[in-house]
């Protein structure tokens, strides 16, 4: 569990600026929804689920929409939400094989700011992203 617990808090190597907070299209703030959070199946109750979130968006390059359902976070009805859960299960078993006990994996480890993973690197001479700069 302490291992999960750290995979989620230092899942990014570095947080975009501004708010952890995603921002919507009017600059409102997105927010989770008041009150403790509900339905998590994967993530322990007593996390601190904007900063979890906040390294997942920095992580990923996307914001709260693409894992959720606007105005229904608890919502599973985004497919998105279950590849993430998925997800966290995969690396907190990557993690779990290093006798050490440390995070080796991370989201950041293969998305570098990008919702789809690269699998193999760009061709020479390809234009590539910026390091740290995702789509707003």
């Amino acid at each position: 569990m302490r291992i999960l617990f750290s995979l989620l808090l230092f899942s990014s190597v570095a947080l975009l600026p501004g708010s952890l907070v995603a921002q919507r299209g009017g600059g409102a703030p997105a927010g989770p929804p008041p009150g403790p959070p509900k339905n998590l199946k994967i993530l322990p109750a007593d996390v601190n689920v904007v900063q979890v979130m906040g390294t997942f968006r920095a992580a990923l390059g996307v914001q709260c929409t693409y894992c959720h359902v606007q105005g229904d976070f608890a919502s599973d009805d985004n497919p998105k939400k279950n590849m993430a859960r998925n997800m966290l299960r995969m690396a907190t078993d990557i993690n779990a094989t290093f006798p050490d006990g440390k995070q080796h994996v991370t989201c950041y480890t293969c998305h570098r700011g990008e919702a789809t993973p690269k699998t193999e690197p760009a061709a020479p001479g390809a234009e590539t992203k910026p390091a740290g700069r995702g789509p707003r």
